[in-house]
């Protein structure tokens, strides 16, 4: 048994509250009240430990490692709850936790490039499968479009890197592209994966560990993969609760 420490933010009366797996980057859970966010972490860790086990076997020709069973029992125990602050519950840019103020190894930025291409990679796929129509189609009991929710994921990932490194050039050009019907969905969710893993492979041990102090919070690289890893995958599991949505 796996055992995961959990990081919370939780709105007003500890309704909205998302929690994050930093043991696990990238994967979070989500839900009206703290109790229920709590209660669907154990099911979001499977989901994301499924996701990382098929790329691995995909990326080893079908020849698992071993190394991740993702139906290996989990146990959980928090480990901070921020419930004080601005825009709580949502994946607040005014947080920074503990462990994001840990320079990035080598390795990691090696493999944390690689999950977010994986991320990148199932967005496009399943765009490609998408019409206009399905795209623009309004789903049932109102929010936002397929297409909305797409442009939305494919234009944070260069505010994320240009608040902790100062700049990320290129990445306004494709996510504006696609907005604007220049790009397809798809190709522009590579661009970004290329542009991002770019950025993060010319940054100096130096850049890797530096903290910016920015009005909106502290900043580090290592926040700016997370939020980025975080905020894939969210999308990709919204999007997996509807008709014809990609598998998680």
């Amino acid at each position: 048994m796996t055992s995961y420490g959990l990081h919370l933010e939780s709105g007003p009366k500890r309704r909205k509250t998302m929690v994050h797996v930093l043991d696990l980057l990238g994967c979070v859970a989500v839900g009206p009240t703290t109790e229920e966010a709590l209660a669907a972490t154990p099911d979001a860790i499977v989901a994301f430990r499924r996701f990382l086990r098929r790329h691995e076997a995909a990326r080893s020709a079908g020849q698992a490692d071993g190394a991740l069973d993702p139906d290996e029992p989990v146990e959980t125990n928090v480990v901070e709850h921020v419930t004080e602050g601005e825009w709580l519950g949502n994946g607040s840019p005014y947080i920074v936790f503990g462990p994001d103020l840990e320079p990035l190894s080598e390795e990691e930025v090696d493999s944390l490039v690689e999950r977010f291409r994986w991320l990148s990679g199932e967005l496009a796929d399943w765009a490609r499968t998408r019409t206009d129509a399905d795209l623009d189609r309004k789903p049932d009991g109102g929010g936002r479009t397929e297409r909305a929710i797409l442009l939305h994921a494919l234009g944070t990932p260069g505010p994320y890197l240009a608040a902790a490194l100062g700049s990320a050039p290129g990445f306004g050009r494709v996510s504006g592209a696609a907005e604007r019907g220049e790009m397809p969905i798809p190709e522009a969710f590579l661009r970004i994966a290329d542009l991002a893993a770019d950025r993060i492979a010319q940054t100096t041990p130096e850049e890797r560990r530096a903290v910016r102090e920015l009005p909106a919070g502290p900043r580090t690289l290592r926040k700016a993969v997370r939020r980025m890893l975080e905020h894939d995958w969210e999308h990709l599991v919204e999007l997996s609760r509807r008709p014809g949505g990609p598998r998680v």
